[in-house]
């Protein structure tokens, strides 16, 4: 038997996001509370034998609500980019297969594809007994997205300039929200562009960020600067939010780039419900989640 190793990358929820103009090599400095939040993508690697070519799968779990065409190359996706800089950095092949399944909507403004990559690069360092830090991984991983420094920690995090500098902080203490899976697909650079229209000299406000995410949380905290842009390329997602308000009857946010809605609960009861309200009187996936720790990794198999 090969030795194996099962991983669960969780998705990330944008509580707060201010966003600056871009820098002169067109990257957007940041300043974010996210946490990880317990929807899950599943990965699998099996160690090949020296000297075998790695080959990957990538498709989406069964218990998927939000199912798109996988429509991207493999060799472009953030799981395997991780892989590669990880073989970069320890100067040696890392041959695996490698089965991503998914479950966190693409386009989702959710960090799913950060999420298989802090996967991928907890994993092969398990699996490979490569004795590397998470501060390591983290280190090899950010220059390729800038979600994925703060997934491979994961929990919950105030995070800035381009996604490397990340400040842990204690998780509010019993966070419940329900997500809300949307048709529309909120390809990231689009909104990127559409913000940088509507606020071409924006400022990151990371006091405004750390004052919200040192206080107690109310329904009505979060913000989102690329919220606007989001729902000014895609009015449907306004047209749903419109649609979902009286139901729930509380804020509708917008996580990251879009397109995931996301209200705040008072429980996991309430969430439960309000989740099953939408997903049978809206036709809108939903799902109740709460905060989770990060990466859940298993023992290798052997």
């Amino acid at each position: 038997m090969r030795p194996k190793i099962q991983a669960r990358g969780p998705a990330k929820l944008n509580l707060a996001l201010s966003v600056a103009a871009p820098q002169a090599d067109g990257m957007h400095p940041i300043a974010s509370w996210m946490m990880t939040v317990d929807l899950f993508d599943d990965l699998e690697l099996v160690r090949l034998p020296i000297g075998y070519p790695s080959r990957y799968a990538i498709t989406w779990h069964d218990d998927a609500l939000r199912k798109t065409d996988i429509d991207w190359s493999v060799s472009k996706d953030l799981t395997v980019l991780a892989h590669n800089a990880l073989e970069r950095a320890v100067g040696r092949a890392l041959a695996v297969q490698a089965r991503v399944q998914k479950r966190i909507p693409v386009g989702g403004g959710l960090g799913g594809g950060s999420a298989d990559a802090a996967a991928m690069l907890h994993g092969l360092n398990r699996l490979f007994e490569l004795g590397l830090s998470s501060e390591d991984l983290a280190a090899i991983g950010g220059p390729l997205g800038s979600d994925i420094a703060f997934q491979v920690h994961g929990g919950a995090g105030i995070v800035a300039g381009l996604g490397e500098r990340i400040e842990l902080i204690p998780p509010p203490s019993s966070l419940h929200a329900v997500l809300m899976f949307p048709e529309t697909v909120c390809p990231t650079g689009p909104v990127y562009r559409r913000f940088d229209d509507l606020q071409p000299n924006a400022q990151a406000d990371e006091d405004r960020v750390r004052r919200l995410a040192t206080r107690p949380l109310q329904r009505d905290s979060p913000f989102n600067d690329l919220a606007a842009a989001a729902l000014d390329l895609h009015p449907n997602l306004q047209g749903d939010i419109d649609r979902i308000c009286p139901i729930v009857e509380r804020p509708i946010h917008v996580s990251g780039s879009g397109s995931t809605l996301f209200t705040l609960c008072d429980d996991s009861l309430q969430a439960d419900l309000l989740a099953a309200v939408v997903s049978e009187q809206l036709q809108i996936p939903a799902i109740a989640v709460q905060t989770a720790p990060g990466l859940n990794l298993g023992e290798v198999e052997r």
